[in-house]
């Protein structure tokens, strides 16, 4: 309906609202990586919501996907990308690929990214939507996030996408020695974490508070 209204200019507009987010809600709030902001503008966010939710697409919270899950607010996407650290020649692992909106964005920052979600669905459906837009090097898997992907570890970084009661030890793990892990941590009340790796163990560091869904570690039966 939205595509409908706009017509010809459809596209036109939804480029202009992303640009303005990206001045209005990510800018203004202190990030500053030229690499990010470029991503930010790349990746339509439009592009991996529902129809009825193309209209509030660029606005500054996160909006429902299927499973009671969320595609994450831009200025939260574009914080936690930063604090990555990304230069263009890393692996990065992600947990939690959700609709694949910051899997898009880390595959325009990094070389390679692997994507671990629990749903089978949501996977195969972010897959699909990825490989639409054009979206490489990027490999995908279902299964349990806490465990991340031992078989293309060690991680330049790693990034989760859903708030942990606890870290899972599995990821820091599956960091190189300088590697950035950014995590929301916590019940009810939580934190955005970054934990770099040393030789001499994790540095932690505590970013904002956040609102994330929980990071699962089992799929009902149903699915």
């Amino acid at each position: 309906m939205f595509k409908e209204i706009l017509g010809k200019k459809y596209d036109e507009y939804l480029g202009f609202i992303r640009r303005q987010m990206i001045k209005d809600q990510i800018v203004a709030r202190g990030v500053k990586d030229p690499l990010v902001l470029a991503a930010m503008e790349k990746v339509c966010r439009h592009c991996f919501v529902t129809e009825d939710m193309v209209s509030r697409a660029y606005e500054d919270y996160p909006l429902p996907i299927a499973r009671e899950q969320t595609i994450s607010q831009p200025y939260i996407v574009a914080l936690m990308s930063e604090l990555l650290a990304l230069k263009g020649g890393e692996r990065v692992l992600e947990i939690g690929t959700g609709s694949g909106y910051q899997t898009a964005v880390l595959a325009e920052l990094a070389a390679e990214t692997y994507t671990v979600e629990i749903f089978p669905d949501l996977a195969e459906l972010a897959r699909a939507r990825l490989e639409k837009l054009g979206c490489g090097k990027i490999k995908f898997k279902t299964g349990d996030g806490a465990e991340g992907w031992a078989e293309h570890a060690p991680y330049d970084a790693i990034i989760v996408t859903c708030a942990a009661k606890e870290l899972p030890l599995a990821l820091p793990a599956q960091l190189k020695i300088g590697g950035r892990l950014v995590i929301p941590a916590g019940e009810g009340a939580q934190e955005l974490k970054l934990l770099t790796k040393t030789a001499a163990g994790l540095e932690e560091k505590t970013i904002c508070a956040v609102r994330f869904v929980p990071l699962l570690k089992s799929v009902k039966s149903e699915q």
